[in-house]
C-alpha cells in the first residue's frame, strides 16, 4: 500500500512538472533554460540536496534512537537480575541457593545462546520459560517468618522488572526503520551525485575532487545508517556486554547475601 501510494506520488509530481512545462510554453511565459547553472538547475540543486538531507535524517535518527533504547534496556534487566540476586539473600538457604542459580543460568543463558537469536528478530522462549519458572518457584514459597517474606516480595518485585525489560528487548529486536527509507536515501543519494552531470555540467579536473569526496562521505553515510538500522544484526550492533557485566559482578557477590 505504501508503495502504491509513493508511485501515485512520483507520477503526480511528474504530472505536475510536464503540465506546467507544456502550460507555460503556450502562454510564451519566460526564456528557455538549458545552462547546467541556470535556475531550473539550482533550484532543483537545492531541493534534491534537502530531500536527501530529510531521508538520511530519518535513516540515521530513528534506527539511532531504537539503537540507544535498546542498549539502555539490556542494562536494565541485567541490572534487574543483579538485583534479584541480592534480594533472595533474605530467602531460606535452600531456597537462596536455588533462586542464585537460575539466575546465573539465565544470564549466561541470554549472553551465549540466545543472543544470536536477536539478530532474527526474536528472542529464545527458552529465556521465558526460565524467568516464568522462577517467579513460579518464589511465589509458591511456604513462608512463615516476616523478613522471608518481604524478601519474597523483594525477589519477585525484580523478576518482574526482569521479564519487563526482557518483553521491551523482544520489542526492540522486532524493530524496523520506516519501510522504504533506506532504499530512498541510496536512491536520492545517487540522485545528488549524478545531478551535476545530469544538468549539463561536466566537471574535470580539481572540479571532480569535491565531487568525489561527497560522493564518498555520502556512500559512508548510508553504509552506517544500514548498519545502524539492523540493531542486534550489524558491526553496530548492541552486544550483550551488560549480560556478561552482570555474571561478573554476582561473582562478587558473598553466597551469605
Amino acid at each position: 500500500m505504501i508503495m502504491f501510494v509513493l508511485v501515485v506520488a512520483v507520477g503526480v509530481a511528474l504530472g505536475v512538472v510536464g503540465t506546467a512545462a507544456l502550460l507555460f510554453r503556450r502562454v510564451s511565459r519566460g526564456t528557455d533554460d538549458l545552462a547546467p547553472n541556470g535556475p531550473s538547475a539550482g533550484h532543483a540543486g537545492s531541493m534534491l540536496s534537502a530531500m536527501f538531507l530529510l531521508v538520511f535524517a530519518i535513516a540515521i535518527v530513528v534506527p539511532w534512537t531504537t539503537a540507544d533504547s535498546a542498549r539502555l534496556n539490556t542494562y536494565a534487566e541485567s541490572q534487574a537480575a543483579v538485583d534479584t540476586y541480592w534480594a533472595a539473600a533474605g530467602l531460606p538457604a535452600a531456597a537462596a541457593d536455588a533462586v542464585r542459580s537460575q539466575v546465573r543460568a539465565y544470564l549466561g543463558f541470554v549472553a551465549d545462546k540466545e543472543w544470536p537469536r536477536l539478530a532474527e528478530g526474536r528472542l529464545d522462549p527458552e529465556g521465558t520459560k526460565r524467568v516464568n519458572a522462577l517467579r513460579t518457584q518464589v511465589a509458591a514459597l511456604v513462608l512463615t517468618d516476616d523478613d522471608a517474606k518481604a524478601a519474597r516480595a523483594a525477589v519477585l518485585e525484580q523478576v518482574q522488572a526482569m521479564s519487563a525489560a526482557r518483553r521491551q528487548r523482544a520489542a526492540d529486536a522486532a524493530t524496523k526503520p520506516p519501510p522504504g527509507i533506506l532504499p530512498l536515501a541510496v536512491l536520492t543519494g545517487v540522485i545528488v551525485i549524478l545531478f551535476p552531470f545530469l544538468a549539463g555540467a561536466r566537471p574535470r579536473g580539481w572540479a571532480l575532487v569535491p565531487l568525489t569526496l561527497m560522493s564518498g562521505m555520502l556512500g559512508a553515510g548510508i553504509f552506517l545508517a544500514w548498519h545502524i538500522s539492523h540493531v542486534f544484526a550489524s558491526g553496530l550492533s548492541v552486544g550483550p556486554e551488560a549480560f556478561t557485566a552482570a555474571l561478573l559482578e554476582i561473582q562478587q557477590i558473598p553466597t551469605s547475601g
